[in-house]
C-alpha cells in the first residue's frame, strides 16, 4: 500500500491511494467469516454455508469493503504522520479516478483530493486603528422616548366619537335575525380611506350599513368580525348593519408615582427629573448597541482585510456539496459562497485570538448573556423589574433550545474576541447622530 501527495497549489494537494490486492486478502477474509456467521442460506445451517458459496455471493462486496477500510487508514495514517492540518475532509476526484474491475485488477489506485487549513498568524497593538462611534442623545429622542414610554404604560378609554384611525370599537351586526354582538372593529386594518369613512364621525348608538366583504377584504380579520370560521365565509351575505356600541382610544398614562413604579420599579423614580434621566440612561444604552454593533462590523472588516487569509475556494465548494448530500445544488452553493467564505475566514480569525489569548467560554459567561438577553426582552414588553429567579428560569431555558444555545454562546466568544480588539488597538472617536448610525447598520 503506498500514498503519494502530489501539490496543486498552496493550499490544495491530490493524494493518490495505491493498494494491491494481496494486500486486501485478510480484511476480505474477515469480512466473508462475517457475512458466512450471519449468512442464513437454504439447506445449510445459519453460519455453515461453504466458503466457495459465500465467497461467490459475497466476494466482490466483501473485497470493496475491505479496500475502502484501507483507503480510510491509509489516508488517516498518511495525514496525521506528516501533520496535515486539513480542511473539512478528503473527497475522491471523480474527474481523475480511474474505472476499477475489482474481480481482475492485482492492484488498485485512488485519487482523493485534499485542502489545507491556511495559517493565521498576526498581531495587533496600537498601531492598528478602527473608528469607535458615540451618539449624542438629542432632546427630540429624549421627547419622543418618553412619549413612547407614557403610550406603552398607557390605557383604553372610552369616548363618545370615532375620531380617527387609531379608534378601536366595539359594534354588533344585524342580518336579518342574525345578531354578532360585540365584534371588534379597527380601523387600520381597512384597506382603504373609502372603507374607513364608513365609521369616522359615527357616534356611540349610530347604526348604519357596511358590505362587510369589501371593507374587510383580508379573510382572518372578516372571519373574526363575523365569529365564524374562514371556510364558511362563502356563504355569508355581505350586507350587515352595524350598530356603534362603544368607541375606545389609547391613552398615554399620566406621569405619576404608581406609573413610574410599574416602568422602574417601587421608588427608583419619584419625579419628572428623575424620569428624564432613566429615559437618557435607557437611550444611551440603546444607542451604545447600535454603537458597538457597528465596532463588531468594522472590527471584523479591518481583521479581514489585516490577515487577507486565502483560502481553497474550489475545494470549499466541492466540500459543501458533499457534506450537504443534494440539499443545496452548486448554483445555490455558488450564490451565498462570498458570505459563507467571509463568516469562515472570520471562524479562523476568533479561534486564532482565542487561542493565543488563551482564553474559554465558561458556563456562567454564556448564563449571562442568556440573562441579558431576556432581560431585554423582557423590557420590550414593559416589564422592566423582572425578579432574578424568573430571569434565571428564562435565560436556562434559552440556552436549553439547541439552536438558541449554540447562538448565544458563538456572541459569548464574539463579545470576548471583540472586547480584547477593543483593548488593544487605537479607537478613533467620532461623534454620530443616531439616524447616520443606524442608517450604516442597516
Amino acid at each position: 500500500m503506498k500514498v503519494e501527495q502530489v501539490k496543486i497549489n498552496d493550499l490544495t494537494y491530490q493524494l493518490n491511494v495505491n493498494i494491491e490486492k494481496a494486500d486486501a486478502q485478510d480484511k476480505k477474509k474477515k469480512a466473508l467469516n462475517e457475512y458466512r456467521r450471519k449468512a442464513e442460506i437454504r439447506g445449510f445451517r445459519k453460519g455453515m454455508a461453504p466458503m466457495s458459496l459465500i465467497e461467490k455471493m459475497h466476494g466482490v462486496q466483501a473485497l470493496v469493503e475491505s479496500v475502502n477500510q484501507m483507503i480510510s487508514e491509509a489516508i488517516n495514517n498518511y495525514i496525521e504522520e506528516n501533520k496535515l492540518n486539513i480542511l473539512g475532509e478528503p473527497l475522491p476526484n471523480e474527474e481523475k479516478q480511474k474505472s476499477i474491475d475489482w474481480e481482475n485488477d492485482e492492484s488498485y489506485e485512488f485519487v482523493f483530493d485534499i485542502a489545507l487549513s491556511p495559517k493565521v498568524e498576526f498581531t495587533l497593538d496600537s498601531n492598528d486603528k478602527i473608528v469607535s462611534y458615540n451618539v449624542k442623545v438629542s432632546d427630540e429622542a429624549k421627547d419622543a422616548y418618553k412619549t413612547n414610554m407614557l403610550k406603552q404604560f398607557g390605557k383604553l378609554e372610552n369616548i363618545d366619537e370615532v375620531k380617527d384611525e387609531e379608534n378601536f370599537i366595539v359594534a354588533d351586526l344585524e342580518q336579518g335575525e342574525t345578531k354578532i354582538e360585540g365584534t371588534y372593529v379597527t380601523l387600520r386594518q381597512m384597506p382603504d380611506q373609502a372603507a374607513k369613512d364608513q365609521f369616522l364621525g359615527k357616534k356611540v348608538g349610530d347604526s348604519f350599513e357596511v358590505n362587510v366583504n369589501e371593507t374587510f377584504t383580508n379573510e382572518t380579520d372578516r372571519a373574526a368580525l363575523l365569529k365564524v370560521k374562514k371556510e364558511e365565509l362563502a356563504a355569508v351575505e355581505p350586507m350587515w348593519k352595524v350598530t356603534v356600541k362603544e368607541v375606545k382610544t389609547f391613552v398615554p398614562a399620566e406621569q405619576t408615582q404608581e406609573v413610574y413604579d410599574r416602568m422602574f420599579g417601587e421608588g427608583v423614580v419619584t419625579d419628572e427629573a428623575g424620569f428624564e434621566a432613566k429615559v437618557v440612561e435607557r437611550i444611551a444604552q440603546e444607542y451604545k448597541q447600535e454603537a458597538d454593533f457597528r465596532f463588531v462590523l468594522d472590527a471584523r472588516e479591518y481583521l479581514l482585510n489585516k490577515t487577507n487569509i486565502e483560502l481553497p475556494e474550489e475545494f470549499m465548494k466541492k466540500w459543501l456539496y458533499t457534506i450537504n448530500e443534494g440539499k443545496f445544488t452548486m448554483e445555490d452553493i455558488e450564490k451565498d459562497f462570498a458570505l459563507f467564505c467571509k463568516d469562515f475566514r472570520w471562524q479562523m480569525i476568533s479561534q486564532y485570538i482565542m487561542r493565543e489569548q488563551k482564553m474559554e467560554i465558561t458556563r456562567e459567561e454564556v448564563l449571562a448573556v442568556a440573562k441579558q438577553m431576556a432581560k431585554y426582552q423582557f423590557a420590550m414588553y414593559g416589564l422592566n423589574d423582572v425578579p432574578e429567579e424568573q430571569l434565571n428560569h428564562y435565560a436556562e431555558s434559552i440556552l436549553a433550545n439547541e439552536k438558541e444555545g449554540r447562538r448565544i454562546v458563538e456572541k459569548t466568544e464574539q463579545d470576548k474576541v471583540i472586547g480584547y480588539v477593543k483593548s488593544v488597538v487605537t479607537l478613533e472617536e467620532k461623534e454620530i447622530s443616531i439616524e447616520d448610525l443606524q442608517k450604516m447598520n442597516n
